[in-house]
């Protein structure tokens, strides 16, 4: 249960999850893997948008032209896919990570990820893109479905440049599940002598100023180095910019139950986090 899965797709950010991938396996001394998933756009559904104006023949060769293009494809595809992981196994030997291998595999990415999480301690995520769908739209999907699916630790890196964290915000909301996600960050290897920023969003009132404290005094307690705020306005609007203001750091998030906080990351409105933001977020399950 120590391994990471940097999950790298070529685009975008895939270095920053490279690199968000080396400094975990190195913090968690588990063995680091690159998995890369190889997807596929239907063809049959292209033949489908032409079922109306052509015949049955001419269908029957565009799905042999579809046939033949798909598998010049897919060869192009995995060519690219192993020089791809080669290049992240190539740096993360450089970064002295010697623990190290990846995977190529076919199908749906979050089927993939899910199948995964047997021996994954932490999944690192990026900018995933489907062959049939937008990239920022289908990364919003296919983070909440990775979330939803695995019991590990799912880090999302939401930038395209790694820096490693100084610090660690840990958003809280005083319920059960908040309150134990603070032991969680106090003993997680991953955080491990990282000071704490406890936030909290919301009213100023007396029950929350009892719950920061209670919390910060836990943290203290653990041996970690903990502070609190409390931040009036919406979770969406305001832990960005907190957490950007701490200069490199993680924003760390619990399973929230139905919480406001839950709902910035498995919520379906448009504002969540992961869409108006560029905070690396930590999600522990």
């Amino acid at each position: 249960m120590d391994k990471v899965y940097a999950c790298i797709d070529g685009r975008s950010n895939s270095d920053a999850v490279i690199d968000w991938g080396i400094w975990s396996a190195q913090r968690l001394q588990g063995q680091l893997e690159f998995l890369h998933v190889l997807e596929r756009p239907d063809a049959g559904a292209e033949v489908k948008d032409y079922s109306g104006a052509i015949g049955l023949g001419a269908q029957e060769s565009l799905l042999q032209d579809l046939s033949e293009r798909d598998a010049r494809h897919g060869r192009a595809a995995r060519e690219a896919g192993r020089a791809l992981v080669a290049a992240a196994r190539a740096r993360a030997e450089a970064a002295g990570v010697t623990r190290h291998d990846s995977r190529l595999r076919h199908g749906d990415f979050v089927e993939t990820v899910i199948e995964m999480q047997g021996d994954a301690g932490l999944f690192v995520l990026g900018e995933h893109h489907h062959a049939t769908a937008p990239g920022r739209v289908h990364r919003e999907h296919h983070v909440e479905r990775v979330i939803r699916g695995v019991s590990a630790p799912v880090l999302v890196a939401t930038t395209e440049r790694f820096e490693v964290p100084q610090r660690v915000v840990l958003a809280f909301d005083g319920g059960a599940a908040s309150r134990r996600s603070v032991g969680r960050v106090a003993h997680h290897p991953l955080l491990r002598g990282l000071p704490v920023l406890v936030a909290q969003v919301g009213e100023d009132t007396a029950l929350a100023r009892r719950q920061l404290d209670e919390a910060s005094r836990a943290l203290l307690d653990s041996g970690v180095r903990a502070e609190s705020e409390l931040v009036p306005g919406e979770p969406q609007a305001v832990l960005p910019p907190l957490v950007k203001a701490q200069g490199p750091a993680l924003l760390v998030m619990g399973a929230f139950g139905h919480s406001r906080l839950r709902r910035l990351v498995l919520g379906s409105t448009t504002s969540t986090l992961l869409r108006v933001s560029e905070v690396p977020v930590l999600v522990l399950r």
